[in-house]
């Protein structure tokens, strides 16, 4: 396994991580992402370690915090040979307490987290959408005292605007308190638009990348493609309407150039897909997620690997799009063109 830093902190984790969305199963979208008990999550977990894997990646929201409470279940007695990253900020109920980034939701959230997770810390706690209503200050100072309290070492977001972590890094730095270091966002052949401001940002800012869904949201299983509908018992048909959209044309085009890559290569789809994420400016970690043990070694097999300059272009002009204003003019800028790949 290769290891990383995430962005310009101390925090090392490997290029793959595994996401527990799949723990749990509760609720519309999370039972379609999967229903693993703490003894099927014990032997991925098992599977991940023996590859290297050693951060895991949940949320309070997962499942209405039972994949929090599987994943705790699953590491009890191997919590040193772990690294946890969960994330708070959506919402928990229907009270006004129950949602949000205000110090008393964080720290009601964390202690909750803390509970589930069966631990005395989380090692990276990311805040999982903005919240307008509470001051930036607010929220870093609290971020502050908690990680002064020994109960989250890291700090990060995830689906996040940059301006809201630019405004949230200056309030750092003028206190003195630890700015971000990680950026959970979506990052995929089939959604690039991480690479129009988001990227340059992390870049200049020092945040790694955590990327989520880089199979596009298992569109780029290999069992999607031209004259290949959506086969039945896929968790497309429950959570379509949660995706992020991709045109039809735009799809088929990324996969058959995906196709191409595979059988040059002996690779599955999904394994290219993940390889050429991996090869990508301020990626520090591409979570991978399974339902069962046959999907996760073939994700752990797009590691050892790099996929050649020509296949790298084939992918990339396959999935390029024109970016949107205010970004188009500044596509042949040589510096910003590095960190935007899509642009040139």
């Amino acid at each position: 396994m290769d290891y990383r830093q995430v962005g310009r902190s101390g925090l090392r984790v490997p290029a793959l991580s595994f996401g527990a969305g799949t723990f749990g199963g509760k609720g519309p979208l999370f039972s379609a992402w999967g229903q693993s008990d703490a003894a099927e999550a014990r032997r991925l977990i098992d599977i991940c370690l023996d590859a290297g894997i050693t951060l895991f990646d949940t949320a309070d929201v997962y499942s209405n915090g039972a994949s929090e409470e599987v994943l705790g279940a699953a590491i009890k007695g191997r919590r040193d040979a772990v690294l946890i990253s969960t994330k708070t900020g959506l919402p928990m109920g229907d009270g006004p307490q129950d949602w949000g980034t205000s110090r008393a939701r964080l720290i009601h959230a964390v202690e909750a987290s803390l509970r589930r997770l069966g631990t005395d810390h989380i090692d990276l706690l990311q805040l999982h959408a903005f919240d307008a209503h509470t001051p930036v200050e607010e929220v870093m100072a609290t971020l502050d005292m908690l990680i002064a309290a020994g109960k989250l070492r890291y700090a990060g977001v995830s689906n996040y605007p940059g301006w809201q972590v630019m405004k949230a890094q200056a309030a750092a730095d003028r206190h003195g308190w630890p700015r971000l270091v990680a950026h959970q966002v979506y990052y995929s052949l089939i959604g690039r638009a991480y690479e129009w401001d988001l990227m340059p940002l992390a870049a200049d800012q020092g945040i790694g990348a955590l990327v989520w869904s880089p199979l596009g949201w298992g569109r780029l299983t290999g069992k999607v493609g031209r004259g290949r509908p959506i086969p039945p018992g896929s968790r497309l048909h429950e959570t379509e309407q949660f995706a992020p959209p991709v045109a039809e044309d735009h799809l088929y085009r990324v996969i058959d150039a995906l196709e191409a890559v595979a059988a040059e290569t002996g690779r599955s789809v999904p394994q290219i897909a993940i390889n050429w994420l991996l090869g990508r400016p301020t990626v520090s970690s591409v979570i991978i997620g399974a339902r069962n043990e046959a999907q996760l070694r073939d994700n752990l097999r797009a590691i050892g690997w790099t996929l050649t300059s020509e296949q790298n272009a084939m992918l990339d002009a396959a999935s390029a799009v024109m970016p949107p204003y205010p970004h188009t003019p500044y596509r042949q800028q040589d510096d910003f063109a590095l960190l935007n790949p899509s642009m040139v």
